[in-house]
């Protein structure tokens, strides 16, 4: 049986309104490079001092390791603005689907390609709490500031594993709206599961190796009845 749930954050369990794509998109032309819409979307999900620096060499730009430092930081400035004018919200069902998984006894768990300074106040705007009780929303985060490296690399979900004592990743699910979130689920040997929630479509989505495509992690409750591990 699925032991861990880990879901993706932005675009997957919250409706952020598209503000971390745009954040992200306005920080590295602030440097001087061109973001096509086609390369943003594949840097999406990826920790974002690399997306930034992938980003701004696909613009035509070598910057500098203080430049990326600078940019991450304006990124996190532009994106605490747009939250402040438009707050992220749970996307439709989730709350309710986490809630019933963990009344199963499933751990659930958020992975992120944000670190601590963006990703702990994202949440506590929501009123989502993290621990191992009933009372909390999840019981761990995961974010970039813990690992080695970022999506597609595994090491958040097993990070996630670690948190919640979950031995096996054949009974761990992971879902996630991008390329590098069943990317990564993969190279973790998770259940990986695309949802479409956020600007991929189905078509590709499929294109990619994956166990599961859901419209949304509201469905992932009735899926996870069906495995075993």
């Amino acid at each position: 049986m699925i032991e861990l749930a880990a879901f993706d954050m932005a675009g997957t369990t919250i409706d952020d309104h598209g503000q971390v794509y745009l954040a992200l998109r306005d920080a590295v032309e602030e440097l001087g490079a061109p973001v096509a819409e086609a390369d943003l979307q594949h840097w999406m999900g990826v920790d974002k001092v690399t997306a930034i620096a992938a980003l701004a060499r696909l613009g035509g730009l070598e910057p500098s390791p203080d430049q990326v430092a600078g940019a991450f930081e304006r990124f996190r400035a532009i994106l605490a603005e747009r939250y402040a004018a438009q707050p992220p919200v749970a996307l439709s069902g989730v709350e309710d689907a986490i809630s019933v998984l963990r009344g199963r006894g499933i751990k659930v768990a958020l992975t992120t390609g944000f670190d601590d300074g963006v990703a702990y106040p994202l949440l506590a705007s929501l009123g989502w709490s993290v621990g191992a009780g009933p009372e909390h929303t999840v019981d761990a985060v995961v974010t970039t500031s813990e690992v080695a490296a970022g999506r597609p690399a595994p090491y958040m979900i097993h990070r996630a594993m670690e948190k919640t004592g979950v031995a096996n990743v054949r009974s761990v699910l992971a879902a996630g709206d991008t390329v590098v979130d069943i990317q990564a689920a993969t190279n973790a040997g998770a259940i990986s599961v695309g949802v479409l929630t956020g600007k991929l479509g189905r078509a590709e989505m499929a294109g990619h190796p994956h166990h599961h495509i859901l419209d949304s992690v509201a469905d992932v409750p009735g899926l996870a009845e069906t495995q075993r591990a």
